[in-house]
């Protein structure tokens, strides 16, 4: 998501009953801890009837920390972490990936939910699985524009047009719509920020830290996810702040083929 800070409030009815539902999107880590436990935080407003629901893409032990506090204060909690960016988020056609409170998300899915995004997954009541559902989709798209770039990438150098490449995916099995969306951005260098990709590694590094926990073969998530490291610490690209496609950038700077050679110095 977008760097900045989003916070909305709405009045809804919840077994009959008139209470205010405040969801949260931040986009660190460290934005939604302080957010949550500053003095006149979130955690400071709670009180029964008060629901929080959250839409930040955490750590799941972060997520359950949040929901832990809440309910012992006499809140109610509903993870949502959402997939989709900037358009998405404009349009109304996020994609909620939900967990903790049924009968809150079953209030709020066609109750405001639906305003935001195009579908709501419920993924059971215990909080993080929505997170989990998050952070594999975000490991997976980061590691798919990799590839997808590396592709582009040794077209360019063996002589092939990026462009041509292109159609050719678009019209098979391996279409998909973030490379018909990022793949002309890219090759042209316009890495204008809808995902920054500084947040892209993050949901990454999550996701490659959780499957090290589940002790799951995840060698080819891992080595996206080093790529992304490497593009993000770079301080000759500096483009952590830009879309997570310029990763495109990195593949390039390391690669020796003439046609790198010659976009580095363009």
């Amino acid at each position: 998501m977008p760097s900045h800070t989003a916070c909305l409030s709405f009045h809804v009815t919840y077994f009959g009953c008139p209470f205010w539902i405040e969801l949260r999107q931040l986009s660190t880590p460290e934005a939604s801890k302080a957010v949550f436990d500053a003095e006149a935080g979130v955690l400071a407003g709670v009180s029964d009837g008060k629901s929080i629901v959250d839409c930040a893409t955490l750590a799941e032990d972060d997520m359950k920390r949040m929901c832990a506090a809440v309910m012992a204060k006499g809140g109610i909690f509903l993870e949502a972490p959402v997939s989709g960016s900037k358009a998405p988020a404009a349009n109304g056609s996020l994609i909620f990936l939900c967990a903790g409170s049924k009968p809150l998300f079953d209030e709020i899915e066609q109750n405001g939910l639906n305003v935001m995004g195009k579908a709501s997954h419920f993924f059971g009541e215990e909080v993080g699985d929505g997170t989990k559902a998050k952070l594999i989709v975000n490991s997976l798209m980061g590691t798919m524009v990799a590839a997808f770039g590396e592709g582009l990438a040794l077209a360019e150098n063996v002589g092939l047009d990026p462009t041509t490449i292109m159609e050719v995916i678009g019209q098979g099995a391996i279409q998909s719509p973030v490379y018909g969306l990022k793949g002309p951005k890219m090759i042209v260098k316009n890495h204008a920020p809808n995902f920054p990709l500084k947040h892209a590694h993050k949901d990454m590094k999550l996701a490659s830290d959780m499957a090290k926990k589940a002790k799951v073969e995840y060698s080819i998530m891992d080595k996206a996810e080093e790529l992304f490291s490497r593009a993000r610490e770079d301080s000759e690209l500096n483009v952590a702040d830009q879309d997570f496609s310029a990763v495109f950038e990195m593949i390039h700077k390391e690669s020796e083929g003439e046609f790198s050679k010659k976009r580095k110095l363009s």
